[in-house]
């Protein structure tokens, strides 16, 4: 008897991690710092929501199935300010729109490979990317990552067999805060185009990249329909996780093969989501602006408050967007010491084993030593107190 398809990958983390809190009780004094997942936590900006009330009270389209691979004006918006913003061509026929970043890389896969097929993650991975390339049947090939948690794109190359359909990459990265540098990407693209597979980007963090500019050329490549397909979140941006709206820019060849996996699973994407999401794109720029610029200072804060810790032997592996990756001193696993956290320092983080297979010495030993901390759900005065805490942590 064969075994369900969830079988075949772990429990969600987040959920797993949230677990920890049952029967967990918090001191006035030490009320519970929730560093765990990567979401903003306020409501969307009440303009926004005042549109979207509009919306539900007079436009009964809001109500309807819509067109699967999503509303004709957002996805000209997004081809639109996509163009500039990469200095690229893209037409409206090349942008989906997607129920979350999320279901943008199911969808991704399920048109790219088969049973038995392979994807190269660079590792630590986003745990979701696993999961679901474990429940397709598809082989997630870890790229174990160097200095600055940086891939190596010449280690990548050694691991592409005739199975290998694409490399998946994160930028900037989830779990590891890190920014990819123009040129890595490049790389990985020429690499990508050169051996007839696909290079997925994933730039659900793009709107708290710390750089100014585009953060890659790939788009100014006259071909890049055939090897680039592009990923991304609105929830991230206008706080919109409930909505579940994402993005998937691709040829439009590829589109029609997404559409069937899009229509069946969902039909269309939330209606109302892509009217907040269209509605932010063309009214929230200043806004979103004042929101990268609280998570920038944010992640200066982890910075000005980590010498301590450093001085302890803790290492700041990466930092960037809503993460900081960090390496802890001590003996214990890190899913032990994560545990151990909620109990004796009120926080709730990740392991780094929920990040790294599990089926490899190296990859076990370095898992082992990791926590990742979200934080955009916390201010700069919070911050403090967490690296404090960190500093009283002691398995």
């Amino acid at each position: 008897m064969s075994l369900p398809r969830t079988s075949a990958t772990f429990l969600p983390p987040v959920q797993e991690a949230r677990r920890w809190l049952e029967g967990a009780s918090f001191a006035p004094d030490m009320p519970l710092l929730n560093v765990s997942q990567a979401a903003p936590v306020a409501a969307p900006p009440k303009p926004m929501r005042a549109a979207m009330a509009e919306a539900v009270l007079h436009d009964a389209e809001t109500h309807l199935y819509g067109p699967t691979l999503g509303l004709p004006a957002l996805r000209a918006e997004v081809a639109s300010q996509w163009a500039l913003a990469y200095a690229g061509e893209i037409t409206p026929a090349q942008v989906a729109i997607t129920s979350g970043c999320n279901q943008a890389f199911a969808a991704a896969i399920s048109s790219l490979c088969g049973e038995g097929d392979e994807v190269i993650l660079p590792t630590p991975w986003y745990f979701n990317h696993k999961m679901w390339l474990d429940m397709s049947g598809v082989r997630a090939v870890a790229l174990p990552t160097g200095t600055g948690l940086l891939p190596d794109p010449d280690e990548a190359k050694a691991l592409i067999t005739p199975r290998t359909r694409a490399i998946a990459l994160v930028s900037p990265n989830n779990p590891g805060g890190v920014e990819y540098p123009a040129s890595l990407l490049r790389a990985f693209f020429v690499l990508a185009q050169k051996h007839g597979i696909k290079l997925i980007v994933d730039e659900t963090y793009r709107d708290f990249d710390s750089r100014s500019g585009a953060p890659h050329d790939l788009f100014t490549d006259p071909d890049w329909p055939d090897t680039l397909i592009h990923l991304y979140s609105f929830s991230k941006a206008y706080r919109l996780t409930g909505h579940r709206v994402g993005a998937m820019i691709t040829s439009q060849a590829r589109l029609l093969e997404v559409e069937k996996f899009l229509d069946t699973v969902t039909i269309c994407p939330n209606q109302l989501g892509q009217v907040a999401a269209l509605w932010g794109m063309q009214n929230l720029s200043q806004w979103l602006a004042g929101e990268r610029a609280e998570i920038l200072a944010r992640r200066t804060a982890i910075e000005a408050n980590f010498a301590p810790l450093r001085a302890q032997g803790w290492e700041l592996l990466g930092l960037g967007a809503y993460f900081a990756y960090l390496k802890h001193p001590f003996e214990v696993p890190s899913e032990q010491f994560a545990q151990q956290l909620v109990r004796s320092q009120a926080v709730l983080c990740l392991p780094g084993s929920m990040f790294r297979p599990q089926d490899n010495a190296a990859q076990i030993n370095a898992a082992n030593s990791e926590l990742r901390i979200a934080f955009a759900n916390i201010d700069s005065a919070e911050i403090a107190v967490l690296m404090k805490r960190l500093q009283n942590a002691h398995p």
